[in-house]
């Protein structure tokens, strides 16, 4: 018979590829870990991890229920929420993942409304990139993901997601120079993040009617600012990042017609949890 604790082990040693790593974790001892995965197999009759000089590597099985128990945590986790609506909100966790910029503008002001309502529910917060957020959903290791969306690069077609638009985001053009404009940096280098922000600069510049040299790349705002004004080139940031972070020595020109739409996203049939659309109240309040 599985167990949910040994679901949890097996799922956590899948995350992090190593047993030391898990047990760190999960705050068991490594022989513990050891000890419920030799459960779990004995339990499903399937070898689930393979030994690898001192290291380990899932099986084919063994990632086939990895996977599964990521979705049957997160459903477990969820009906608990679902339980505490019936003691009032007065308990409860909702899993939120975001990217830095929302984690630092939108969420901190959303997670003190969170606290005066329902001191009770706990919120996690977890550090992840939009498409890696969603994903995370799907799985069932979140709640809600807070995500942006280009306007030219829609959301992945997932019929199960269920989006909450809480506002608009501009696209700022950061140079050293105050009024600096994009037709003026035709042969300029330019500094690129993620594969959707890259895509999303490239557009920008070819309705202006150039590709980007693109000859440095980071996702990290407080980075980016640092090369622009070290001279080492221009870029584009959205709002939430200005507002996270911004150096006194670099300039900001807003880009007409270029926004990201936020949304926060939740998956699967309506109604949410009581928990869970506690915190998206507190979203829309943080963002309205």
């Amino acid at each position: 018979m599985l167990s949910l604790t040994h679901l949890k082990v097996l799922a956590a040693v899948a995350r992090h590829g190593s047993v030391t790593e898990a047990a760190k974790e999960l705050h068991y001892s490594q022989s513990s870990v050891s000890h419920h995965l030799a459960r779990l197999e004995a339990a499903t009759g399937a070898k689930l991890i393979q030994h690898i000089g001192r290291g380990i590597r899932l099986t084919p099985e063994g990632r086939l229920l990895a996977l599964r128990a990521g979705e049957i945590i997160g459903r477990v986790d969820a009906a608990t929420n679902e339980l505490a609506a019936q003691v009032g909100l007065q308990a409860g966790r909702v899993r939120l993942a975001a990217n830095a910029s929302a984690l630092s503008t939108i969420v901190p002001k959303a997670a003190a409304f969170l606290d005066r309502a329902h001191p009770g529910l706990e919120l996690i917060l977890i550090d992840r990139h939009p498409v890696e957020a969603l994903e995370m959903l799907r799985q069932g290791e979140i709640d809600i993901a807070l995500v942006f969306q280009h306007a030219d690069a829609p959301l992945e077609n997932e019929e199960n997601f269920r989006l909450v638009h809480l506002g608009d985001d501009p696209i700022y053009l950061i140079s050293r120079q105050p009024g600096d404009d994009l037709a003026g940096h035709r042969q300029s280098a330019w500094i690129g993040g993620c594969r959707r922000c890259q895509d999303e600069l490239i557009a920008v510049c070819r309705q202006a009617g150039f590709t980007p040299r693109i000859a440095s790349l980071s996702d990290d705002m407080v980075v980016v600012q640092a090369l622009v004004a070290a001279g080492r080139g221009i870029t584009t940031l959205p709002g939430l990042a200005l507002q996270a972070h911004r150096r006194p020595d670099i300039h900001a020109t807003e880009l007409t017609g270029f926004r990201r739409r936020i949304h926060a996203v939740t998956y699967g049939e309506p109604p949410d949890p009581p928990a869970v659309a506690a915190v998206l109240a507190t979203l829309i309040e943080a963002t309205s």
